[in-house]
């Protein structure tokens, strides 16, 4: 049990189809499991863990019960046994139903739900397949590509080298996760939350992290991804950030136009990681749509 001001984490892990799954709730109370609050569920993005939402999880757990995991092959979930690993599926739709199991075996009928980036795209397929269980969505840094062959052959190409080659060594490296995390920012984060995410890149699995790259990336995913924005029927909030190179603001709100249940906001100054580089604006845009009292940074 970790102590952060008045919230309490509670850290477990617990086998979703063959693979161990690290989760963690964040209660105002400290509660072992959800106090009877309405529950906000984050999906972390590729190559990451569930670490980068922790400050979010903190600020709102006044409001809500906070259900953090990590993704099958990454954070702290990455270890999988070869005989899971040789029949795994890297598809969106399998993660959305992993979550789906998640949630059952912890009991959750109806949460609210709050995916960055490649987790957003999981989080569509999870809107869909099980709208009932979701009461209101955001998706952060989330939109549609248009498939280009050579630009996406190209992408394959430099993603396999990065995912191939990742010396832990890496990590020790002065600055290393400052240049790590450039491509991703507009605005600077702390040096404790950047080394983070270079950790989780350099401990990512060597199947997951590449099988993502070619199911999140892939003229399969330009072609149905506009058919999953436009199937959503729960009410959902998309937010980008105008300085975002990884998903660039245009692609958030060529999806948001599908769709009139989307919401569609634009953040300036921010890039991929909104919630983290100004997290007052972002906090104030999820006060207004969940419509719930003041939400301010932990």
């Amino acid at each position: 049990m970790f102590l952060y001001k008045s919230h309490v984490t509670l850290m477990a892990y617990i086998p979703i189809q063959g693979v161990n799954h690290y989760y963690e709730w964040i209660t105002a109370t400290g509660a072992d499991g959800p106090s009877g609050k309405p529950v906000m569920v984050f999906v972390h993005g590729w190559g990451g863990s569930a670490r980068y939402w922790e400050s979010t999880a903190r600020s709102i757990a006044p409001t809500f019960d906070c259900l953090l995991y990590d993704l099958r092959g990454f954070g702290r979930s990455n270890h999988i046994a070869p005989d899971i690993a040789a029949i795994a599926s890297y598809e969106l739709e399998t993660y959305a139903t992993d979550l789906a199991a998640l949630l059952d075996a912890l009991g959750l009928q109806r949460v609210y739900l709050n995916a960055h980036s490649a987790g957003a795209s999981i989080a569509v397929f999870f809107l869909n397949l099980y709208p009932e269980r979701v009461e209101r969505a955001i998706l952060t840094c989330s939109g549609i590509f248009e498939y280009d062959k050579r630009a996406f052959e190209t992408f394959y190409l430099f993603g396999g080298y990065v995912v191939k080659f990742r010396p832990r060594w890496l990590y020790g490296l002065p600055l290393m996760d400052r240049l790590f995390m450039q491509r991703f920012l507009h605005r600077p984060l702390p040096s404790t939350i950047s080394r983070a995410f270079l950790n989780d890149f350099l401990m990512a699995d060597y199947a997951a992290a590449l099988g993502t790259i070619y199911t999140c990336v892939s003229q399969r995913a330009a072609e149905i991804m506009p058919q999953e924005f436009a199937q959503i029927t729960v009410p959902t909030l998309l937010i980008a950030g105008d300085r975002d190179i990884i998903i660039p603001a245009k692609l958030g709100q060529r999806a948001a136009a599908l769709n009139p249940q989307i919401e569609y906001i634009v953040m300036p100054q921010t890039a991929h990681f909104p919630m983290l580089e100004d997290a007052t604006t972002y906090l104030h845009h999820l006060q207004r749509f969940l419509k719930v009292e003041s939400l301010q940074p932990a």
